[in-house]
């Protein structure tokens, strides 16, 4: 029985990665006069900002300012993204059909508060048509550790093996299956051999596909 709907957010509400890693490539090379590429972020999709700047820094010898880079990073991520953003195809007719059903439902992602907000104002899904959000500055254990969906689960207030967490990244999976959790892989971001190699109970392409999990 699935009384709790879990969203990372970055490849499965929105495919945002090519415009963090813009916004990253920036802000390296204004404050770093450092050239880095799109692939040097691919290992650390999915792990928060912090880790998601500070593993490229460390490839290239780079030590971070963390809050300052961090802070940076996200004022030009609002610049690029702005009017650029849209949701994944079914994403926001699923969510809202989630709400009329009173169904609970959280996001629940690696990224800092700042850039939730600013993704689900582009993407046009207002903040209270959800039950929960968790943001990466509230984690102190960041994925693969299960930390983020056992909070969005507790803050739903539906235990963590009624809940389905739907993920595009191998590291998203992996914490939710370590949770306990059903995992929906989105093959946004990786392929659908690489989502079920890492645990994900079925994969799907778009929420198009996934309505029938309402009537679970």
């Amino acid at each position: 029985m699935i009384n709790g709907y879990i969203f990372d957010m970055d490849g499965v509400l929105c495919d945002s990665e090519q415009f963090i890693a813009e916004a990253a490539i920036k802000m390296f090379k204004t404050c770093y006069q450092t050239n880095v590429t799109a692939n040097d972020f691919e290992p650390f999709i999915g792990m928060g900002e912090d880790r998601y700047l500070g593993g490229v820094a460390e490839k290239y010898g780079i030590t971070l300012q963390p809050e300052k880079d961090k802070t940076e990073t996200y004022r030009l991520y609002a610049e690029v993204v702005k009017g650029q953003l849209n949701a994944l195809p079914g994403v926001e007719k699923f969510i809202r059909e989630l709400a009329s059903q009173k169904k609970r439902v959280a996001v629940a992602t690696s990224a800092d508060e700042v850039k939730m907000k600013v993704n689900l104002k582009e993407i046009g899904l207002e903040i209270d048509i959800f039950d929960a959000l968790v943001s990466g500055l509230e984690i102190k254990n960041k994925k693969p550790a299960p930390d983020i969906f056992i909070e969005a689960s507790k803050r739903l207030n539906v235990p963590i093996n009624q809940c389905v967490v739907f993920e595009d990244a191998i590291n998203g999976v992996e914490a939710a299956k370590s949770a306990g959790a059903f995992c929906v892989g989105i093959t946004s971001s990786f392929s659908g051999d690489e989502l079920l190699d890492a645990g994900a109970d079925s994969i799907i392409q778009t929420f198009f596909d996934d309505i029938k999990l309402l009537e679970n």
